[in-house]
């Protein structure tokens, strides 16, 4: 039997990965930091984290090299080791979803992201296009059926190639690409996600609904009622995506989500 689907997920950057343009020429460093946000978002009290290979651009757009599936493998293995209670998601960007669920499997994460599930979107990248029917059958392969895809809808940095409400996308999404939640965000990296369209994302499908952008202890209030949240940059002291997680700054979150949350 599956876990329950945690509800406040702390994102961890990865800096830079051997391989990428800004790789600093040590994998170590970047295991011990990797190992020291878990622990720090372990203590604050988050239920799961996520690892993404953020550090990397620019993204692949689909498939990574091997050498950023043993980082990032490392870097999952770090943070399992160091917040073993802590349900743990891997993303590998822009949209490698055989890598995510490769990692997932060898380092016992139990969800990954997938930015572009189905349909196509144009991104820094190019064309993004999902891989749904690809993604659910190697799951089924691995014998990971326990690992959920979380996957967004009107992902940030992107555009349609047409307009279409964002309901049909997320009926889609989960109906017809089987994804176990939705993830709403804003446009881009630490920018608020929309009232309207997480409300219309909600109506639109019966799995959990989570906002993964732009979320601060300011206005939680006002986005009650999804199952969750995934955050990343008000984790930081500086606030900036990428920085290394601030535990002070995670507890008050935590402490602040759970108030607005479960009050």
């Amino acid at each position: 039997m599956r876990d329950s689907l945690p509800s406040l997920i702390g994102v961890i950057h990865l800096p830079p990965l051997p391989g990428s343009p800004r790789f600093a020429g040590e994998l170590g460093p970047i295991l011990e930091q990797t190992a020291a946000d878990a622990r720090a978002l372990a203590a604050a009290g988050f239920e799961g984290v996520i690892l993404e290979n953020f550090g990397d651009a620019p993204f692949h757009p689909e498939r990574v090299p091997a050498i950023t599936v043993a980082a990032m493998t490392a870097a999952a293995l770090a943070a399992r080791g160091a917040a073993p209670a802590v349900s743990l998601g891997v993303n590998v960007l822009r949209n490698d979803a055989e890598a995510a669920l490769a990692i997932a499997v060898a380092a016992g994460a139990s969800m990954i992201r997938v930015n572009v599930h189905v349909g196509a979107r144009i991104t820094d990248q190019g064309l993004v296009q999902g891989r749904a029917h690809e993604t659910l059958r190697l799951r089924r392969e691995l014998g990971a059926s326990a690992v959920r895809l979380l996957c967004d809808v009107d992902v940030k940095h992107s555009a349609p190639l047409t307009p279409r409400p964002i309901a049909e996308e997320a009926e889609e999404t989960a109906g017809r690409g089987l994804a176990d939640a939705l993830l709403v965000t804003g446009s881009g990296t630490g920018r608020a996600a929309d009232r309207a369209q997480l409300e219309a994302v909600r109506a639109a499908v019966h799995v959990p609904v989570l906002i993964a952008s732009g979320v601060t202890v300011d206005s939680l209030s006002s986005l009650c009622g999804a199952h969750g949240v995934i955050v990343g940059s008000c984790l930081r002291a500086s606030g900036r995506a990428g920085d290394p997680v601030d535990q002070g700054t995670a507890t008050r979150f935590a402490d602040a989500f759970r108030k607005v949350w479960h009050s």
